[in-house]
Order: structure tokens, then C-alpha cells, then sequence
């Protein structure tokens, strides 16, 4: 019995002995102000370090992160730049897991602590977040001046002393924060397997050009000037001075009408087509117009001066004469050979842009001139020649009517004949002052104005014979 007292008092001995050599080793494990073996926050090893130490660490590591930089440059027309912290641009960066997972380690009993540590887990991630909207907003916030205007043309400007003037063309900007944003997305959230292994200094700072884009108006600079409207290569000016009024109208509204006329390379100026928008625009009066090769009244006499006018200057800019006729009387503001007349549904005046640029016709009728100008492409040395051969005279006829009111056998000349004419031009191409090549471009006739002369009837008895009525188709020109 006393055998199995000791017994029992030695097994009791060995096991407070064992409890309390447990119960140390628990102790000292659960008061270990360490962070357990084996944890990793990405690649950043704390297994083993003081508590306080791995969290100054993990908190020196967010501050790095939220530090980094981006910078913004601005290239034309703002030519600044713009630098944030990640931080002022809604990036954020918590170790907030790993940070109040190893706060536990301090806390409840030393049991809990110790079975706490025991269970610890060994691998944590870096909690991120980027707010891509705050980005943009400080981005818009620096520039978004720039997106405020709006492109303008060029413009051309043709002055009254006959200078071309050009006013460049005005760009507008417009932001590509989209384009932008994803590239500082891609740098800005950090990969898991690059924490811990240290910022660098392209991780540190980011550096972008603000993209802009150009928004070019329709009408440039370039492209306006490479119309090739460079200056006046042709003038040309005709006296309606001697007109009455409504000729004098007709005269100045059809010039205000074809003033500004705009002709691309190759195209095809017809007068008929200027004609059709001077009567939309203005009304035509009374002048003398020609009918049938005579002068007779009618609504538009004086249209024809615009249209010889506008010849004289095509010739002499050496453009493609397509379609024009004489008139079938001599003008009196033209010598022979140099008018270009102009009926209705019948007799055209048309003529090509053979430049190879742009041309702009402009027109001024005042002071009872009117000069017809040429804006376009020509070279300095270049002009042309113009001149007309009268090859023929055709001397009047003499037309007698009866006039029953006339004594017997007396005659009176009532209208004096003119003769006609036939007339070649031709164009003679300079350069340097030299003739380079001879054209004829034209042969004209005329006709010729019989003299009119009323005759007393042969005897007292005698009554006129009526006249043949003519079967040749009416032509007005000159006029409406």
C-alpha cells in the first residue's frame, strides 16, 4: 500500500512537472510578439519579424505606393504639365488583412493566442483600388479649357485694291482621357508578385503625354490655298457711259450677279446659266435690243456688254473659248471681232477653266464703267495678244418702200445704210515679251444695214405692194 502511494504521489510529480514545462512552452509560444513562420504578403517575407517592425513595414510600403507619381504633359496648344500622387487620383492600398491578422496575435488568452498563432495564415494579398472617374475629372480639370473652341475655316479675302488676302484656319482640341486613363491603368494597380520586391523608379513615377486630338475645320489653310487663287491675272474694262438708264441697270445687275463667280479646274462657265440667276435676283428694264440684226426696244438691252466684257478678259487670260458667237450688228463699246452676244434658248456664250486651278471672277460697274476681273493661277511672263483683221467690207444695199402720203416720184432716205464687216481675231501667246504661238479664234461677219429710202407712188393711181413677211426665225439678242 505505502508502494503504491509513492507510486502514485511520483506519476502525480511527473505529470504537474510535464503540465508545467507545457505550460511554459505555451506561454512563451502565445507571448511571442512575432509574426509566425512562413507568412508572405506577395513576395514581402515577414515570417519572423518583430510585430511592430512588419507592421511599420507594411505601412512604409502603402506610403511608398500612395507617394508614386503621375505625371501629364501637355504638348500644343496648352504646352504644360500636371503631376499628382496616385493617392490625390483615387488609387488606394490596404494591407488592412495581414494588419489585423497579426494585431490578433496580442489578443485573448494565452490559450486562444497560442492556438491563434498555431492557425496563423501563411499568405496575404495587398487589398487595391483604383477610381478611374477622380482620374479623369482632375485630368478634364487642368484642360478641359482647351476642348472649349470650336474649328473655323480658313478664309479668303479678296480686297477693293485687288489683294488676296488669306486668314489662317483655327484648330479645336478635344481630349482622349480614355486613351490615357488605360494607360495609367495599366501601371498604377501593382501585381501581386512584384510586392515586396521594392519600387523602382519607372514604378515610382509615371510620365504620359495628354492625348489631344486635332479637330481640323473642312477648309483649311492648305487646302484653300491650293486652290490657287494667287492673285488678279486679268483685267478688263468697257464704257456704258453713253447708255440710258435701263440699259445702264441691266448692264450693272448683271455684272452684280456674275461678281464672286466661282469656277473649279476644268469646269464650264455658260452665260445662259448667269442670265437664269440675274432674273431670279434683279428685274430687267427696257433698252434698245437687237432683233433680227436691227435695233428695236425690248426688256434687257445691255446684257451683252457683261458677256463681251467677260470674252475680252477670258481671251487674254489664254482660257478655252467652248461656245460664242458675234453679235450680228457691230457694238459700239468693242471694236470688230471682240464682243460675244448672248440669245435666249439660242446663242450661248461659253467658255472653260483651263488653268488648272481654281479662278474667281469678280466684277465692278460704276461710274458708267464696267471692268470684269480674273483671280486665279497665271504665270508672271505669260500674256496674251489680241487682234482683229477686218477682211471685208460689205457695202449697204438700198431697200425702197412706197409711201402713198409722198408726192409722185419723190424719194426720201429715212434710214442711212452701214456697211458689214467679216473679221478674223487671233490670240498670240507671250512670254518674256516674246511671241511663243499664234491662234486664230475667231471669224466674224457682220451684216451690213441696208439704207431705207420711202419713194412717192409712180403715179396717182399706184398703190403699194404689201411686203413678203420674212419666214426667217426670230433672234433677239441682247436682250431678253
Amino acid at each position: 500500500m505505502k508502494k503504491l502511494r509513492i507510486t502514485l504521489v511520483s506519476l502525480l510529480s511527473v505529470l504537474l512537472l510535464v503540465a508545467a514545462v507545457a505550460g511554459v512552452l505555451v506561454w512563451n509560444y502565445a507571448k511571442q510578439d512575432t509574426v509566425p513562420e512562413g507568412v508572405t504578403v506577395g513576395n514581402m517575407a515577414l515570417g519572423g519579424m518583430p510585430i511592430d517592425d512588419a507592421l511599420a513595414m507594411l505601412s512604409g510600403y502603402e506610403k511608398s505606393l500612395l507617394e508614386r507619381t503621375v505625371t501629364v504633359r501637355a504638348g500644343d496648344p496648352a504646352g504644360d504639365s500636371r503631376s499628382w500622387t496616385v493617392a490625390e487620383l483615387g488609387y488606394r492600398a490596404q494591407f488592412d488583412a495581414v494588419r489585423i491578422a497579426l494585431l490578433g496575435l496580442r489578443e485573448g488568452s494565452v490559450w486562444d493566442r497560442a492556438v491563434y498563432r498555431y492557425k496563423f495564415p501563411r499568405s496575404y494579398s495587398l487589398a487595391q483600388s483604383w477610381d478611374r472617374e477622380t482620374f479623369d475629372t482632375a485630368v478634364r480639370k487642368q484642360w478641359s479649357w482647351m476642348e472649349e473652341g470650336e474649328p473655323k475655316d480658313a478664309t479668303r479675302t479678296i480686297t477693293d485694291d485687288d489683294k488676296v488676302v488669306y486668314e489662317p484656319h483655327k484648330d479645336a482640341y478635344r481630349l482622349d482621357i480614355g486613351v490615357l486613363s488605360k494607360q495609367v491603368d495599366e501601371w498604377v494597380v501593382i501585381n501581386e508578385a512584384d510586392i515586396g520586391s521594392g519600387i523602382s523608379d519607372n514604378e515610382a513615377h509615371f510620365v504620359a503625354e495628354l492625348p489631344v486630338k486635332t479637330v481640323h475645320p473642312e477648309v483649311t489653310l492648305e487646302k484653300l490655298k491650293a486652290e490657287g487663287i494667287d492673285r488678279k491675272i486679268l483685267s478688263f474694262t468697257t464704257d456704258f457711259a453713253s447708255s440710258a438708264a435701263g440699259r445702264a441697270h441691266n448692264v450693272t445687275v448683271t455684272a452684280e450677279t456674275l461678281n464672286d463667280w466661282h469656277l473649279a479646274p476644268g469646269e464650264v462657265f455658260s452665260y445662259s446659266k448667269l442670265i437664269a440667276m440675274a432674273e431670279k435676283e434683279h428685274e430687267y428694264r427696257e433698252a434698245p435690243v437687237i432683233l433680227n440684226g436691227k435695233l428695236v426696244p425690248g426688256i434687257g438691252g445691255g446684257i451683252c456688254q457683261v458677256s463681251s466684257t467677260l470674252y475680252q478678259a477670258v481671251l487674254r487670260a489664254g482660257l478655252e473659248i467652248v461656245e460664242r458667237r458675234n453679235h450680228s450688228l457691230p457694238v459700239a463699246y468693242l471694236p470688230l471681232g471682240h464682243d460675244a452676244t448672248y440669245a435666249t434658248d439660242a446663242i450661248d456664250f461659253k467658255f472653260r477653266n483651263s488653268t488648272g486651278k481654281h479662278l474667281i471672277i469678280r466684277t465692278v460697274a460704276e461710274d458708267r464703267k464696267l471692268t470684269v476681273k480674273l483671280f486665279g493661277t497665271m504665270p508672271e511672263d505669260v500674256s496674251y495678244d489680241i487682234e482683229s483683221v477686218t477682211l471685208k467690207t460689205v457695202e449697204p444695199d438700198a431697200k425702197q418702200t412706197v409711201n402713198p402720203k409722198l408726192p409722185v416720184g419723190e424719194q426720201v432716205v429715212v434710214e442711212q445704210g452701214k456697211p458689214g464687216y467679216v473679221v478674223e481675231t487671233f490670240r498670240t501667246l507671250m512670254q518674256d515679251g516674246k511671241a511663243v504661238s499664234r491662234e486664230r479664234v475667231s471669224r466674224d461677219t457682220y451684216r451690213a444695214q441696208p439704207t431705207i429710202i420711202e419713194v412717192g407712188p409712180s403715179s396717182l393711181s399706184a398703190t403699194p405692194a404689201p411686203s413678203a413677211p420674212s419666214t426667217d426665225e426670230p433672234i433677239l439678242e441682247d436682250g431678253l
